[in-house]
């Protein structure tokens, strides 16, 4: 039973397989929850062995050749069908001498087939609609291979077509020597383009867990060395080997009849055979007591970070409603310590951060992790801190108002989770489907997984002597090892690291004090309600409405269901980057790591939590480049307190000093990790140097993040919380009433506020450079990256041209594409972003970005600058151009069928109203182009006399560690 587990992986941190349960749980007498009683002969295949109610809207079905399927009706986005085809082998199939035909196999099928000629899929599908790398893709794991494809505006035509690629892909790949020599680069290249530290990390972290499995070795991108030795014989093997319908299982959901759907399964798949016998899949092994319990490394480039594991085998059993039932259990346990380790770190700890998290790790084992950050380089204290807090957790029960407050928080997002079901793309359900596959797991509706939940609320499962007894489970193991990362290369840091991990804590365990009760009522009052003055329809299609309210607060309001069960909201004020001066480095880059946890009036982030937890209420920050902003999702039931949240931010806001501290902790953390890649180095640096060192934009050095204080981010903070005008957006599934009403009590009680300052400076774009600026990262010496950009423009004014040069910057990222990856192999990655900023007059750019080795730079620059003179000169083929606007123009229809889409669109609109008449124009902005249009674009804009360009190269050995900065 998987649905609301993965939906809800990053609030939860849960992942599936732990099978170790509770000795006795009380049963009540009327389940909420009816077993699947059925024998497995009557079950679809997904459920055998298992009680949970199937999910009623999946069909599932089964060939004569053995392949497994499930296709469901979903119209979300309108008209699109989300096709997995999941094969059932990765990396751990792969013998000493395959490493990395798994993956080699996934790229050489997207490359062409039989009934696809050398990169002709990709063409063809972009003539369908389709955007290459985010609507046709394909990943790699240890355990499969997964081919992923949304295909727009599908009709019984596209669907055709796509299902007769993709079985030719599986069925018949281009393996010959000639698609080999041109693919095998482009798969180098990606290995070559992971961070050096990381990988390194991972490979020793993989090496110390799994020591004695194959996880431990066979990473999906293999060796560099077993590539090299790949023939068409050998690869051919591995995939006949492999690629067979009985190891296939296709998902589809999507917005057409599942008849339909089902029908063309069996017509392009049906008649398929494997080669030769069924394979039988490998012994991944299981983890043993003793081996090495500790492993240490030294990248100066990352900071320190300590991986404590708790590891046990990995078993597959029914999943039954039960086993998921006793699972929860151990959920809670987790998530207490999550939050006590949370707590912790807020308050002063010597870590940064620490979290726990229950993973099954590709059928290998059931793992406990627990990834610690620690302040500074002292990683043996925090280790000592964070296992105190476990140990007191596996021997105190925890009181009923902790599990309860965690029981309330998930049955809360299961609700929510049935309340917008409507709204669940076709692509997640279809992701959701290939995973539960994966781990042998079933797929229930979200009111079943909900029901399974209260069931067991019903039979008392939540007591704390058994959330206990799953913390002594979940913290314990066949083997419990740790790896530490010691940027210093401390020689004695694996001793350090064992003494640590046997230490005795319990002098370092402090009794717990319960948490204090909190509710809205505890916010600071706001003003009377307001008054509305005004309210027009500000937008025909879609009918936005803008409502005045006395003290000046504009509403922007559009109630729609597209996403039923879902409302935005965005309040924008003051002015964001114009606000902000640009000769020096403020306190600004702190504003979205600690504004909001600094509190509201006397309660901190800990009170906060605790008064919205188990309520659909969140509130982020954010710098847009002519406001500030704060916002979050929640339901309409919700929103007034929402408002009201968000309300008293801006009139009280608190300024607790830990939440800054912490940020100058997490920023200092982060400069090493930047430092460790070349695209670290673009992260850091290439905003700034595009806007000709603008200090808004730049990230602080190390001197200036240790010189924030609490009472110097207060300063800076303050007056832009409470100056400025406000505009509110309210977008989604709410009553047009309920909102207004909703916005009169909370922003529209606040006082009338003063007006923002004058602009800062104008943004410039970095001068004409005839040779590149120069970066030096200190990661692997066969990295680099190259930059190339041209200053474009910004401002409402002209808005059309901005969404022209969108479909330019398409065109442009395809011809890079195919030059430099496809045809040369020197890049996985290569990009072209295009910006134009509507809040500011200017600072736009077009950028071509790849990442290639060192002495490989002027080949990028070269190829680039010639796709860009030939832009200028040549007018573009019908065909090119219309694979460039159709995905462009159907990504744009999956967008506007949500309410984040139109919000966007409207942002600011209530004071520049060039905003909301350009929503009137988006579909011939982007669809009304030419060859000769986007000709002239170029010239206009690819001009070699303003480009400006950088490169990113490896650390000389003469030179000193961070001189470039």
């Amino acid at each position: 039973m998987n649905a609301w587990l993965r939906a809800f992986r990053p609030l939860i941190a849960l992942v599936a397989g732990f099978s170790l349960v509770p000795a006795a749980y009380p049963q009540a007498a009327d389940p909420i929850i009816t077993p699947n009683t059925a024998p497995d002969s009557q079950k679809p295949w997904l459920y055998q062995g298992s009680d949970i109610p199937p999910d009623p809207d999946w069909h599932f079905g089964v060939l004569s050749n053995g392949l497994r399927y499930a296709v469901r009706h979903n119209a979300i986005p309108p008209g699109q069908v989300s096709i997995r085809v999941r094969i059932d082998a990765g990396s751990l199939m792969e013998n000493d001498q395959q490493r990395g035909f798994a993956h080699l196999i996934e790229h050489l099928s997207f490359r062409g087939s039989a009934y696809a000629g050398d990169l002709e899929s990709k063409r063809i599908w972009q003539r369908l609609g389709v955007t290459f790398g985010s609507d046709s893709n394909a990943a790699t794991s240890y355990t499969d291979t997964v081919y992923q494809l949304d295909l727009p505006g599908a009709d019984q035509s596209s669907l055709n077509e796509t299902m007769h690629l993709l079985a030719g892909m599986m069925r018949e790949p281009q393996l010959e020597q000639s698609a080999l020599d041109a693919e095998r680069p482009v798969v180098q290249s990606e290995l070559r383009e992971r961070p050096g530290p990381a990988v390194h990390l991972a490979k020793v972290r993989n090496a110390l867990f799994f020591q004695g499995q194959p996880y431990a070795s066979h990473d999906p991108g293999g060796t560099n060395g077993s590539l090299d030795s790949a023939t068409p014989a050998s690869v051919r093997a591995f995939h006949d080997r492999w690629y067979r319908p009985s190891r296939t299982m296709i998902a589809i959901s999507g917005d057409m009849d599942p008849a339909v759907l089902e029908k063309a399964i069996q017509t392009y798949f049906g008649d398929w055979q494997g080669t030769g016998p069924d394979p039988k899949t490998p012994d991944f092994g299981k983890p043993v007591p003793g081996g090495d319990r500790v492993a240490s490394l030294s990248e100066p480039s990352m900071p320190a970070v300590v991986t404590l594991a708790y590891i046990r085998p990995w078993t597959v059993g029914d999943d039954t409603i039960v086993f998921n039932q006793r699972r929860m259990v151990d959920l809670i346990a987790t998530r207490i310590v999550n939050r006590r380790l949370e707590s912790k770190a807020r308050s002063g700890g010597d870590f940064l951060a620490a979290n726990a998290s229950l993973d099954d790790v590709s059928r290998s084992a059931n793992i406990t992790s627990v990834n610690i950050v620690p302040i500074g380089d002292d990683w043996s204290a925090a280790l000592l801190q964070v296992r105190a807090i476990i140990e007191q957790m596996k021997s105190e029960p925890p009181s009923q108002d902790e599990i309860d407050r965690e029981v309330k928080e998930i049955e809360s997002a299961m609700q929510n989770s049935v309340a917008t079901k409507a709204a669940q793309p076709s692509a997640t359900q279809a992701d959701n489907m290939v995973e539960a596959v994966d781990i042998h797991e079933t797929l229930t509706a979200p009111e079943t997984s909900l029901h399974i939940l209260q069931d067991a609320i019903a039979k008392h499962y939540f007591t704390p002597d058994n959330v206990l007894q799953a913390a002594r489970k979940v913290f314990a193991g066949t083997a419990v090892r740790a790896s530490v990362n010691a940027p210093k290369g401390d020689a004695k840091a694996k001793q350090e690291l064992a003494k640590a991990l046997d230490a005795d804590v319990s002098s370092l365990i402090q009794a717990r004090k319960a948490a204090a009760r909190v509710s809205f009522n505890d916010l600071p009052a706001l003003g009377s309600p307001g008054k509305v003055v005004s309210t027009q329809q500000a937008v025909t299609d879609p009918p936005i409405v803008m409502t005045s309210f006395a003290n000046g607060v504009r509403l922007l309001s559009y109630p729609n269901n597209s996403q039923k069960g879902r409302v935005f909201v965005r309040v924008r004020f003051g002015k964001g980057y114009r606000d902000i001066p640009a000769d020096r480095m403020t306190p600004a880059w702190a504003g979205e790591i600690a504004l909001m946890p600094s509190g509201i009036g006397t309660l901190d982030q800990e009170a906060l939590d605790r008064l919205t937890g188990d309520r659909q209420i969140n509130v982020g920050f954010n710098i847009d480049d002519d406001a500030f902003e704060l916002g979050g999702e929640t339901t309409a039931s919700d929103l007034p307190d929402e408002l009201k949240l968000i309300a008293a931010k801006l009139a009280h806001p608190g300024w607790d000093p830990n939440p800054v501290k912490r940020a100058r902790a997490a920023a200092l953390a982060g400069q090493e990790s930047m430092r460790s890649s070349p695209e670290g180095i673009l992260s850091r640096d290439l905003q700034a140097l595009l806007r000709d060192g603008d200090a808004r934009w730049a990230t602080p050095t190390p001197d200036e993040i240790r010189q924030l204080t609490p009472e110097a981010f207060r300063a800076f903070w303050e007056p832009r919380l409470a100056t400025g005008p406000i505009e509110v957006e309210v977008f989604g599934d709410a009553d047009e009433k309920a909102i207004v009403e909703a916005v009169r009590t909370t922003l529209g009680a606040l006082p009338p506020r003063k007006d923002a300052p004058a602009d800062a400076a104008p943004v410039k774009f970095a001068d004409h450079v005839t040779t590149p600026v120069v970066r030096y990262h200190e990661g692997r010496p066969d990295q680099a990256a190259a930059v190339i950009a041209w200053p474009t423009g910004g401002g409402s004014d002209d808005i059309a041209t901005a969404r022209k040069l969108e479909v330019l910057s398409a065109v442009f990222r395809d011809r890079l594409l195919d030059q430099l990856r496809s045809e040369s192999g020197v890049s996985y990655t290569p990009s072209v972003l295009q910006n134009w900023p509507i809040g500011l007059s200017n600072g736009g750019a077009l950028a071509a970005i790849g990442q290639v080795p060192p002495d490989k730079t002027d080949l990028f620059f070269q190829l680039a600058r010639g796709i860009a003179k030939d832009l200028a000169t040549t007018p573009l083929t019908r065909d090119e151009l219309g694979r460039a606007v159709l995905p462009l123009s159907q990504t744009l229809a999956r967008m506007s069928s949500g309410s984040q889409f139109w919000m966007e669109q409207a942002a600011g609109g209530s004071r520049d109203p060039k905003r909301l008449a350009a929503i009137g124009t988006i579909a011939t902005d982007y669809l009304d182009v030419t060859p000769e249009s986007i000709r002239a674009l170029a010239q206009r804009y690819l001009d070699p006399s303003r480009e400006w360009s950088m490169v990113v190269l490896p650390q000389p050995k003469t030179k000193a560690s961070g001189q470039d900065r």
